[in-house]
């Protein structure tokens, strides 16, 4: 068996599974829970947008069809050869999910506390020490630098953050 990469049409990925479920071939398509940026409620979404794995039996089963069916894209390739993803990788995400539900979760750091120092990893005050204000909004944290002698307030992503160790 071989794990090959298909690429959907926009929004289509539950009826590329759908339909190549329908045909005979293993599909999976990691999902993920998430909060919806507006709503309060969560909705559950493709873990890798547009995309999903698709294994079939080599020497039973075709790929010619794949590339037909609704939903899909195109199977992705890289040059003239389809792109073969290890079942190491299906299984790591399989093991990954929550064995209830199926469920990605994604996990963000807790946000540090208030007036602790903190290193910008990256963007263009990568390197620089802050000290810690607060988050502003769902990925946005805003941090006090102090650039050519003023304290000011710079709001960047979250993920840039790290705890300062040398502080």
């Amino acid at each position: 068996m071989c794990w090959y990469l298909i690429h959907t049409k926009p929004a289509r990925e539950s009826l590329a599974e759908q339909h190549l479920e329908r045909q005979g071939y293993e599909v999976y398509l990691p999902r993920l829970q998430e909060r919806a940026r507006r709503e309060r409620a969560e909705r559950i979404v493709p873990l890798f947008p547009r995309y999903l794995f698709l294994s079939l039996i080599e020497g039973h089963q075709a790929l010619s069809p794949v590339r037909y069916s609704s939903g899909v894209s195109t199977v992705v390739r890289f040059g003239t050869d389809y792109t073969v993803v290890p079942g190491k990788i299906i299984e790591g995400l399989r093991e990954r999910a929550d064995p209830a539900t199926g469920l990605h979760r994604l996990t963000t750091r807790p946000a540090p506390a208030r007036g602790t120092t903190v290193r910008i990893t990256e963007g263009p005050f990568e390197g620089l020490a802050g000290v810690f204000e607060r988050e502003a909004g769902r990925d946005r944290v805003v941090v006090l630098l102090t650039l050519l002698g003023q304290e000011s307030r710079v709001r960047l992503p979250a993920h840039c953050l790290l705890p300062d160790r040398a502080a």
